[in-house]
């Protein structure tokens, strides 16, 4: 009858939800007995004396100063008691999807032109025009009155693939794709062609992405900004949500930007250095553990700077946020900010981050917060992504 036994697993199966868990473990277990240690700020890296291994569910990179070492870690993985059975790919060429490429000595390059292609096939766009820019004014909206979709391809895969490209290699798309993804439950005509708009940008820069010329007398930077209230229209002026500004931020390590961020504030701000500063603390959020991680492997990658202190460098364009950030005081206009805005001013104070000004038109983060005309977005654009 029904429910009269119980089966006891002896061996792990693929799909169980509790799979990936298991893995994880056997995989850590085996990593610790071989003297690796995982980062207290991020768990899926491992390190020792001479090697660095990163983890993305069961894809790892092995990084290390000599190939002997590579080679050895490999080795014991593959003849230890664990019987880890995996393929070595050799040289770092491709990973989750980014082709890496040298393009010379110290320059390399992170591109996905196969995710780009699959995203255009998708939408339908394969000999159709190119646009300059990813995203024109104005925003979107829920368009609740607004015409019904045309097509039929799948709305939520379009968005979901270009979040994935957002994320790896192709930062200037950030605020027009976060955009596509706020309507995916009940997406209009409007929200459609935005979506297309996006895939004609990429349709002519389908071979383009990410270029990386370290530059070791630049330490971490932090650029960060605001849009003010840019989501409100008139259309659907009853609409909390369209108050909400938008914040982006970019860290970058040794001039190369390493992560990035476009999204709207979850509160309400009443000015523009409000916004402003509450996009300050929420890259803050995101900026003071990846001190910490850079702190970490400072042990085993050489960098340039080994003061017991690093000074980091944030660039902010409204002398009212930087006003706030330095001050550690609450005025009548600023007594209202939640406690959890003010969690990096300690750092601040004791120097550890610096927060410096920079003009609008130098402001990087600016690509992530607005449609920026032409001109403006390929200066900004060359700045981030190097071309």
């Amino acid at each position: 009858p029904n429910g009269a036994y119980v089966l006891r697993l002896k061996k792990n199966l693929y799909g169980l939800k509790q799979a990936a868990k298991n893995w994880f473990d056997m995989l850590s277990d085996g990593l610790i007995a071989r003297d690796f240690v995982s980062s207290a700020t991020d768990p899926c890296v491992y390190y020792r004396h001479n090697a660095i291994i990163l983890v993305y569910t069961d894809d790892c990179i092995i990084f290390a100063k000599k190939q002997k070492t590579i080679d050895g870690i490999i080795k014991s993985l593959h003849d230890g008691p664990e019987n880890y059975d995996f393929t070595n790919d050799g040289d770092l060429k491709q990973y989750l999807g980014v082709d890496i490429i040298r393009n010379s000595p110290g320059v390399f390059e992170l591109r996905q032109p196969f995710l780009i292609k699959c995203i255009i096939e998708l939408v339908g766009l394969e000999s159709t025009c190119t646009k300059p820019t990813p995203a024109v004014k104005p925003l979107l909206h829920k368009d609740l009155d607004g015409l019904p979709r045309k097509n039929s391809w799948h709305y939520r895969s379009a968005v979901g693939m270009l979040s994935y490209l957002t994320g790896t290699t192709r930062p200037e798309i950030s605020m027009a794709v976060h955009q596509t993804a706020r309507f995916s439950s009940d997406p209009k005509i409007s929200h459609e062609r935005a979506i297309k708009r996006i895939c004609k940008y990429l349709q002519g820069t389908k071979e383009r992405g990410m270029i990386y010329k370290p530059d070791k007398t630049k330490g971490i930077e932090c650029f960060v900004d605001a849009d003010f209230a840019g989501n409100w229209t008139k259309a659907d002026a009853d609409n909390p949500e369209n108050c909400l500004s938008r914040t982006g931020y970019i860290i970058c390590i040794a001039g190369c930007p390493v992560t990035w961020t476009s999204k709207l504030q979850s509160e309400i701000t009443l000015s523009t250095a409000e916004a402003e500063y509450v996009a300050l603390s929420t890259a803050m959020r995101e900026l003071i553990p990846f001190i910490r991680f850079i702190k970490e492997l400072s042990t085993i990658i050489e960098m340039e700077e080994h003061k017991p202190k690093m000074k980091i460098r944030v660039y902010e364009d409204n002398e009212g946020a930087i006003c706030m950030a330095n001050a550690l005081k609450f005025t009548p206009r600023t007594k209202h900010i939640a406690l959890k805005y003010h969690h990096f001013r300690s750092h601040v104070k004791n120097k550890i981050i610096e927060i410096l000004s920079i003009d609008t038109d130098e402001q990087t983060a600016d690509i992530l917060t607005k449609p920026l005309e032409t001109t403006a977005f390929e200066y900004l654009r060359k700045k981030l992504c190097g071309w």
